[in-house]
């Protein structure tokens, strides 16, 4: 009669290699450096957690997402979003004022990667990605809704939360708080009229 391998108390035990959550995306990082250049001229790398962060320069921007796409399986653009870090403290005067992310997923593998380019005043523009993800579309407006950051080529750039005739960017960070903002500008609506 044959019976069943007992559990060994000890395996829970033994040592094991150390987890490197960023190994799986050592072919990325290869196939970024020949699209846009070695880490360090083309991109840099900044590891926080077990997120890893890609910055490029906006010049080579859709270069660098497009070959994360094409060829290396990041065929999910899971976010799109900015920051506005006017008056930061300890942030170089020289930085860009915004800070676009991009944070894409490989779902085959169970992989992230999060790229980030910066843009500054008076006239922040990227090149829309809509070509290579649909979903980018209301991404990129909501972006230019609230930030003022224009994304050249997109198919249809306008407001998709505030109404159209409003003239400022209320998550910049000069956006006035307190006082007559441009919310106060805005034609009066009641609820009959509605």
């Amino acid at each position: 009669m044959t019976t069943a391998a007992e559990p060994n108390p000890d395996a829970a035990l033994s040592p094991t290699a150390p987890h490197d959550p960023f190994a799986a995306l050592a072919p990325a990082l290869e196939k970024l450096a020949a699209a846009v250049g070695p880490e360090g001229e083309g991109f840099t790398v900044e590891r926080f957690r077990d997120n890893l962060r890609v910055r490029v320069h906006p010049t080579r921007l859709l270069n660098a997402l497009t070959t994360l796409k094409t060829q290396d399986g990041f065929a999910m653009l899971a976010e799109l979003g900015a920051t506005d870090y006017l008056g930061y403290p300890g942030r170089p005067a020289t930085a860009p004022r915004f800070e676009v992310h991009y944070v894409l997923r490989d779902l085959d593998e169970n992989r992230m990667i999060i790229v980030k380019t910066g843009v500054d005043d008076p006239d922040p523009a990227l090149p829309s990605v809509t070509h290579l993800w649909r979903g980018a579309d209301w991404m990129e407006r909501e972006v230019f809704d609230l930030f003022g950051i224009t994304f050249l080529n997109h198919p249809d750039l306008r407001r998709i939360l505030l109404p159209d005739e409003f003239e400022s960017y209320p998550l910049r960070k000069d956006y006035p708080l307190r006082g007559r903002g441009e919310r106060h500008n805005l034609p009066r609506i009641t609820r009959a009229e509605s």
